[in-house]
C-alpha cells in the first residue's frame, strides 16, 4: 500500500516510492538507455519523444488499450521491477491497479507523476463501483453524487506541454548526464504541441459556436472541451467501468433529438454498443472513431499523441461542419 511516507518530491514532479528511493548512477545511464516504464500508450509515447535514443521504453497499455480496466500480467511485474525509472498518468487513471502492480514487482526506484501542477477537472461518477466504495457513508446517505478527478488531462494541448516537462524532469533526475539532450528534445517537442493547438483552434473557429456539440462513448474529452470551446456528452462517465443508468441515456437521447447532434462517435478503445443504440434511436450518424485514452497501432491513423490530435479534430470538424 502506498503511504505517506512513501511520497516524495523531485522537483515540481510528485514521485511515488516503494520503500528507499535509489535514482540510477549516471555512469549506468551513460553506458546503455534508461530502462524506462509508461502506464500507457499515450504517455509512452511522450516519453520516447522527450528521451529519444537514450532510453528504451516499455509501455503496460498498448495501442487500442484501456487503461481504466487493465490487468497486469507478471511480464508487466517484470518490467517494472527492471526499471530505472516508471511514468504514471495519476489523477486516478491507474489507481485501480498500479500501486498493487509497483508493490508486487519490489521496484525500488521512483514513479513520476507526470500529472503533476494540472488542475484536475472534477467530475461526477455515479456507477464506477471502485469510486462508490470511496465514497463515503455520508455522501451516500445524503444522495451526494460521488466526485473524481478527470483523468484524460492529455486532451487539452496546454496539459500536454506540463506532462513533457514533468517528463523531462524525471528522466535529467535518472540520468543527469542526459540532461541536454533530453531538454532540446522537449524544446522541439512543445513547438509541435504550440503548432497542433493553433491548428485545432483554427479549425474550430470555421464551425459555428451552436453546432460544436459532440457525443462519445465515454467522458473523455471534457478537457479538450473546456479548452476549445465545444460540449461534449457521453453515455458513459469518466471510466469506462461505469454503468450509465437509464435515466442518463434517455437524456442524452432527448439531447440529441433536441440539438440535432450531428457529432457522433466511437472511441477505439470502448466498447461501443450502447453509443450503437443510441444512435439507432436517434438517427444520428456515427461520424468515426476518434482516439481518447490509447493510441492506435504504428500502421494506424493515431499512433503518436500529436497524430491522435490531428485524426481527432479532423474527424470532428468533418461532422460538426455537416460535409
Amino acid at each position: 500500500m502506498l503511504t505517506r511516507r512513501h511520497v516524495l518530491r523531485l522537483g515540481a514532479v510528485a514521485v511515488f516510492s516503494i520503500g528507499a528511493a535509489v535514482l540510477p548512477g549516471s555512469s549506468q545511464a551513460a553506458e546503455r538507455p534508461l530502462d524506462v516504464v509508461a502506464s500507457f500508450s499515450i504517455l509512452g509515447d511522450m516519453v520516447k519523444t522527450v528521451g529519444g535514443d537514450r532510453v528504451h521504453v516499455t509501455t503496460l497499455v498498448g495501442p487500442d488499450g484501456d487503461a481504466h480496466v487493465f490487468e497486469p500480467t507478471p511480464a508487466d511485474a517484470r518490467a517494472i521491477a527492471a526499471a530505472d525509472v516508471v511514468f504514471i498518468n495519476g489523477l486516478g487513471l491507474e489507481q485501480g491497479w498500479m500501486p498493487r502492480l509497483i508493490e508486487a514487482s519490489g521496484y525500488k526506484g521512483p514513479a513520476v507523476v507526470t500529472t503533476t501542477g494540472i488542475r484536475p477537472l472534477r467530475m461526477e461518477e455515479e456507477g464506477d463501483e471502485h469510486g462508490k466504495q470511496a465514497a463515503s457513508e455520508h455522501e451516500r446517505s445524503h444522495g451526494k453524487p460521488h466526485m473524481v478527478d478527470d483523468p484524460h488531462a492529455w486532451q487539452n494541448l496546454a496539459n500536454g506541454k506540463v506532462y513533457v516537462q514533468n517528463i523531462v524532469a524525471g528522466l535529467v533526475a535518472a540520468d543527469p548526464q542526459g540532461a541536454d539532450v533530453y531538454r532540446a528534445n522537449a524544446q522541439a517537442y512543445i513547438r509541435d504541441i504550440d503548432a497542433m493547438d493553433a491548428e485545432v483552434r483554427a479549425k474550430l473557429a470555421a464551425i459555428p459556436q451552436a453546432r460544436r456539440k459532440i457525443v462519445t462513448t465515454h467522458d473523455a474529452f471534457q478537457y479538450f472541451g473546456k479548452a476549445y470551446g465545444v460540449e461534449l456528452f457521453a453515455p458513459e462517465g469518466v471510466s469506462t467501468e461505469a454503468e450509465p443508468s437509464a435515466a442518463d441515456v434517455a437524456r442524452l437521447i432527448r439531447q440529441i433529438r433536441k440539438d440535432k447532434i450531428t457529432g457522433v462517435f466511437f472511441e477505439n478503445m470502448s466498447d461501443n454498443r450502447l453509443l450503437s443504440q443510441i444512435s439507432k434511436e436517434t438517427g444520428a450518424k456515427i461520424g468515426g472513431t476518434v482516439y481518447s485514452d490509447a493510441l492506435s497501432p504504428p500502421d494506424g491513423p493515431a499512433p503518436t499523441y500529436l497524430a491522435m490530435f490531428r485524426h481527432n479534430i479532423e474527424e470532428f470538424t468533418r461532422a460538426l461542419a455537416g460535409s
